[in-house]
């Protein structure tokens, strides 16, 4: 069996006693500096079943810095997968864009390049300018896309995300943490096997520019195929690195590194111990589609600001304009209202004058499909999912209701009314069979 070791990531020309010997003193010294660093976290997870192989501070708030790019790709993979865009499609550069910080494409405001160069941009140079563009280009602006960024994490289950920005670049209000990003790696294999490709290319020629990957394990470390680097002063050094090995795959994360080589030593010493150690079998997918893009994607995100006509027993409009008040994009009004309202029937009990706040919550099994930051996105998303699988929720009530938790307050969006364990889950599969991602819990 191959594997992928840290021995062959630093090639020397001594005796493999000698090699062994220093090979332990470095484990030791990098395990030593990594916990010293109240910096650090790391995680890594069986790609095939979910299985935490292994696990430092995996919990605990972390800034993303570049990592926080993974979150702008998959929005953009999505919106390719959707056909809202092509790989030709132009990507603008405003003049906030292009006067993004290195590192960067250096495009001109008002010069523009195509998704895929951006999408090669990101990956391989980690560039601010590219990645703010293609915010505002699916988003309409930095803030609204940073929304529709952090909905999607919560769909996703990264319950522990929010973004503000699409680049990573310094924001206090910005945190994730390593377990969360080992999400958002796996999620982005998974829901996109025909994108994940790019997250291998170790350079691709921009102009007269060969522009080479800041992933310097790819090609060094068997196995190895992405994903993507990040630092800022704050973060330190962070990677989360996809390996497979056969039929074993892992998805890793090291997270505060006090350099880019420590970081990476640390992540090789990680994939030769743990990848032996994960299952050569599938369990099936580990993170659900979210259906849409983030509930109901980029319509959305983009609706006008003016008022729509809203037609009789439809949501009120208003309530999803306040999710988009930073959108400028300017679509036909009553296209996107369509398209995000179509109201099916019979409707579920869980009608819209049912759903409220909840200050206490129903006793017995309820159904969570997702949280967020916003009450207003919460009420969209319980709205959204009470009109898309009307028959599973037909006797449900559906309410959100607050929670806090590291200083953020939450709004969980749940589905009261079943007797038993048995009827959640029953229930909560088939919500999953139509892309919704949920799970049960007893109050």
């Amino acid at each position: 069996m191959r594997q992928a070791t840290a021995v062959r990531f630093f090639q020397f020309s001594i005796s493999p006693k000698a090699i062994a010997a220093c090979f332990l003193a470095l484990i030791i010294s990098v395990g030593a500096a990594s916990a010293s660093d109240s910096r650090y976290a790391a995680v890594v997870v069986d790609a095939n079943t979910g299985k935490t192989l292994f696990s430092a501070n995996a919990g605990a708030r972390r800034y993303p810095a570049s990592l926080t790019k993974m979150m702008t790709l998959y929005l953009t993979f999505e919106a390719l997968k959707a056909g809202k865009i092509k790989k030709t499609t132009p990507v603008r550069f405003s003049n906030e864009a292009a006067a993004q910080p290195p590192t960067k494409l250096g495009v001109r405001a008002g010069g523009s390049v195509s998704v895929e160069t951006a999408i090669y941009a990101l990956i391989t140079r980690s560039a601010n300018d590219a990645a703010l563009a293609l915010a505002e280009m699916l988003g309409g602006s930095e803030a609204g896309f940073a929304k529709m960024m952090t909905a999607k994490a919560r769909a996703l289950g990264m319950d522990s995300t929010v973004f503000r920005n699409p680049h990573g670049l310094p924001n206090t209000a910005q945190f994730t943490t390593a377990r969360d990003m080992a999400t958002l790696g796996i999620a982005l294999r998974e829901h996109f096997p025909q994108y994940y490709p790019y997250f291998s290319v170790r350079s691709f020629q921009y102009g007269k520019q060969r522009i080479a990957n800041h992933n310097r394990l790819l090609g060094k470390v068997e196995g190895v195929d992405g994903i993507k680097t990040g630092y800022t002063r704050a973060s330190g050094f962070n990677l989360v690195s996809s390996v497979t090995d056969g039929d074993r795959r892992v998805v890793a994360v090291v997270m505060g590194g006090q350099s880019g080589a420590s970081r990476d030593r640390h992540m090789a010493e990680l994939i030769e111990k743990y990848l032996p150690r994960a299952s050569g079998r599938r369990g099936g997918p580990l993170v659900a589609k979210a259906a849409g893009s983030s509930f109901t994607a980029i319509a959305e995100a983009i609706l006008p600001k003016r008022k729509a006509p809203t037609p009789q027993a439809r949501p009120d409009i208003d309530a999803v304009a306040e999710i988009a008040e930073a959108a400028d994009e300017t679509i036909e009004t009553t296209a996107v209202v369509e398209q995000a309202y179509a109201a099916p029937a019979p409707r579920p009990r869980a009608d819209i004058d049912a759903m409220q706040t909840a200050s206490v919550e129903p006793e017995g099994w309820v159904i969570q499909v997702a949280s967020s930051p916003s009450k207003v996105e919460a009420a969209a998303m319980l709205e959204t999912t009470a009109r898309k699988a009307p028959s599973v929720l037909a006797s449900t009530s559906g309410y959100t209701v607050p929670f806090y938790k590291d200083g953020v307050t939450y709004h969980r969006v749940r589905f009261a009314g079943f007797d038993t364990k048995a009827a959640a889950w029953k229930a909560c599969g088939q919500l999953k069979k139509q892309n919704i991602g949920c799970y049960a819990v007893q109050n």
